[in-house]
């Protein structure tokens, strides 16, 4: 990898998404009751991040299988998390339902919360075309 392509430690991307998250005027309108855990599997790295009432108040950066719960996992690979933190994402990493349709994306855990919380992790998903992949 070239220093131009390198991506952050997991742990300045785990800060650099809390900070964003946090900062955003759409979550932070929508977020009142945007409270949950999930995971986000990106195989090289997995981060549980954790929402009370539209702030992340923690990001576990490679926890172990029962370190820190979580209700939801959004798993998939390298390239299409690496897509999703493109400036304009190439197709099908857009979002995460083409994603999870085209592409090695899977949604795992309990999706009822996912869907209660769409509006706010989708544009916390969006929130990579600013800060990158984490991978």
């Amino acid at each position: 990898m070239t220093a131009a392509t390198r991506s952050p430690s997991a742990e300045a991307w785990a800060e650099a998404f809390t900070s964003a998250s946090n900062g955003d005027p759409e979550i932070q309108a929508h977020g009142k009751y945007f409270t949950c855990s999930y995971l986000l599997d990106a195989v090289e790295h997995r981060f549980v991040v954790q929402v009370e009432s539209g702030r992340v108040v923690n990001v576990a950066v490679d926890p172990g299988p029962l370190d820190v719960p979580y209700q939801f996992a959004i798993r998939a690979g390298v390239e299409t998390w690496r897509g999703f933190g493109q400036p304009v994402p190439p197709p099908m990493c857009h979002g995460i339902w083409s994603a999870t349709f085209r592409r090695d994306m899977e949604l795992e855990g309990d999706v009822l919360v996912l869907m209660q919380n769409l509006r706010c992790i989708t544009r916390q998903i969006e929130l990579l075309r600013t800060i990158g992949a984490p991978v």
